[in-house]
C-alpha cells in the first residue's frame, strides 16, 4: 500500500484528520487495531471548546452535533454546602462550550469516512513504523491474518499513550515528562436525565465529585476514589449515596438517581512527549499528551494538534512548503502546556489530597473563594476552559 500519510490509531483524533486531509485532496490511509464497533463504544470525554466545534463544521462532520449538541454557558462549583454558578459569555466576552459525546464524534467520522473518504481499516493493528527519519517511512501492520506494509511520505501517531507510535522515537530524541496524582476517578454512566443544566464541580472533604451528561436522557458522574480501587467495593446504592453527599447543598437541590449501565475506574495522571516530531513521524493527542480529565482538555487538545497538523499538509499539498509541519511541535506544545497547568490547578484545587492536612484544606477552600468572588480570577478560569485560541 502507498499513501501521502499514513494515520495510526481511529480514535478522534486520527479520523477528524483523515477527513481534513481528504476535504483537501491529501491522499491518508488510516489503521486501526481495534473493530469499529470496540472504537465506537469507547466513553471518553464529551465537553467541546468552541475552537472543536469549529474544527468539526470546517470537516462537514457537525450535523448531528449542531442538531443534538447542548450548549452550556457555564459551570457550577461546590464546597462548603454552597453552590457558585460561573457564567462563560459574561466572562469571556461571549464564548461557550458544547456537551457532545466522543462516542457520537467517532460515530460520525466513521460513517463519513466509509461513505466518502479515504481507506480506514479496522483489525490492522500495527507492528512498526520503520525509518521515521528517512523520506520514505514505513508502517508494517497486521491485516486478515498476515503482516502488510505500508509507505508513506509521513507518519501520524493517532495511536493513544500506549501506542507504537511514540516508541518509534529514538530514546536520544525526545523526552517524555510524567506525573501520576495519588487517586483515581470511578466512572459511571446512568439512564437517568441530568439533575443539573451545567457540569457540577463539587470539593468535599472526602473526595471531588463531578456531574456531567451525555444527552438528556444520559448522566455521566463521577467520584474520587484512592488508588487501586476495585469495582466490586462500590454497588450501585453506595455510588450514589456519596455522590448525594459530596453533591449536598443547603438548598433545594436533590441527585436524581437511576439504573447505574456501566462502571469504570481511572488512574489521574499528566504525561508530555517533547518534541512531537521525529523526522516524518508526528505524535496528535494521547500520543503526544494526557491531562488528568478535571479540565476536560483531552479531546480538545487532539482536535487542537489535527486541526494545525491538517492545515500544514493542505500548505504542503498547495505550494510544497514544509513551513508549518517544522513549526507544528513548538506551535502545539506552548498550548499543550497551558492546558497541562490549567488541569493541574483545578485537579489540586478540588481533589481531596491523601496526605493533605488542615493547611491544604485552607488553601483549597482559599483558592474556590477568589475564584468565586473576583471577577478577574474566574475569568481566568473561563477563558481556559473554554478555550484558549488555536495555534492557527
Amino acid at each position: 500500500m502507498r499513501a501521502t500519510v499514513g494515520i495510526i490509531g481511529g480514535g478522534p483524533a486520527g479520523l477528524l484528520l483523515a477527513r481534513l486531509l481528504h476535504r483537501e485532496g491529501v491522499d491518508c490511509v488510516v489503521l486501526e487495531s481495534r473493530t469499529r464497533q470496540y472504537v465506537e463504544q469507547r466513553q471518553r470525554a464529551g465537553m467541546l471548546e468552541q475552537g472543536t466545534v469549529d474544527t468539526l463544521r470546517a470537516a462537514g462532520a457537525a450535523d448531528r452535533l449542531d442538531a443534538e449538541g447542548l450548549v452550556h454557558h457555564g459551570i457550577e462549583l461546590r464546597f462548603d454546602r454552597e453552590r457558585h454558578h460561573l457564567d462563560f459569555p459574561v466572562l469571556t466576552g461571549g464564548r461557550t462550550v458544547t456537551i457532545y459525546a466522543q462516542t457520537e464524534i467517532v460515530k460520525d467520522l466513521v460513517a463519513l469516512q466509509l461513505a466518502d473518504g479515504p481507506p480506514l481499516l479496522f483489525e490492522a493493528p500495527v507492528l512498526a513504523v520503520e525509518n521515521p527519519s528517512s523520506r520514505s517511512p514505513v508502517v508494517r501492520f497486521l491485516r486478515e491474518g498476515r503482516e502488510q506494509s505500508l509507505s508513506c511520505d509521513w507518519v501520524v501517531g493517532c495511536d493513544g499513550s500506549h501506542g507504537v507510535a511514540r516508541d518509534a522515537f529514538p530514546a536520544a530524541a525526545g523526552r517524555t515528562y510524567t506525573h501520576r496524582y495519588p487517586y483515581s476517578w470511578l466512572g459511571v454512566l446512568a439512564e437517568v436525565p441530568p439533575s443539573c443544566d451545567e457540569l457540577i464541580y463539587a470539593r468535599h472533604e472526602r473526595g471531588f465529585a463531578l456531574h456531567s451528561m451525555r444527552s438528556p436522557r444520559i448522566s455521566r458522574l463521577y467520584l474520587q476514589v484512592p488508588d487501586g480501587t476495585a469495582l466490586r467495593e462500590w454497588p450501585d446504592d453506595r455510588i450514589w449515596d456519596e455522590l448525594s453527599a459530596r453533591f449536598a447543598v443547603d438548598a433545594d437541590w436533590t441527585l436524581c438517581r437511576g439504573p447505574i449501565t456501566s462502571k469504570s475506574v481511572t488512574p489521574m495522571r499528566s504525561l508530555v512527549h517533547e518534541p512531537m516530531r521525529h523526522g516524518r513521524l508526528l505524535l496528535a493527542g494521547d500520543a503526544a499528551h494526557i491531562v488528568p480529565p478535571t479540565g476536560a482538555k483531552g479531546l480538545n487538545l487532539a482536535v487542537s494538534d489535527v486541526r494545525l497538523l491538517g492545515s500544514a499538509f493542505a500548505a504542503l499539498h498547495a505550494t510544497g512548503s514544509e513551513r508549518l509541519l517544522d513549526g507544528y511541535s513548538d506551535l502545539c506544545l506552548r498550548r499543550v502546556w497551558q492546558a497541562t497547568r490549567f488541569s493541574d490547578d483545578m485537579t489540586r484545587m478540588l481533589h481531596a489530597q491523601p496526605d493533605g492536612d488542615a493547611f491544604d484544606h485552607r488553601m483549597q477552600l482559599a483558592r474556590l473563594r477568589r475564584i468565586t468572588a473576583s471577577r478577574h480570577a474566574a475569568a481566568e478560569l473561563a477563558a481556559n476552559y473554554t478555550g484558549l485560541p488555536l495555534p492557527l
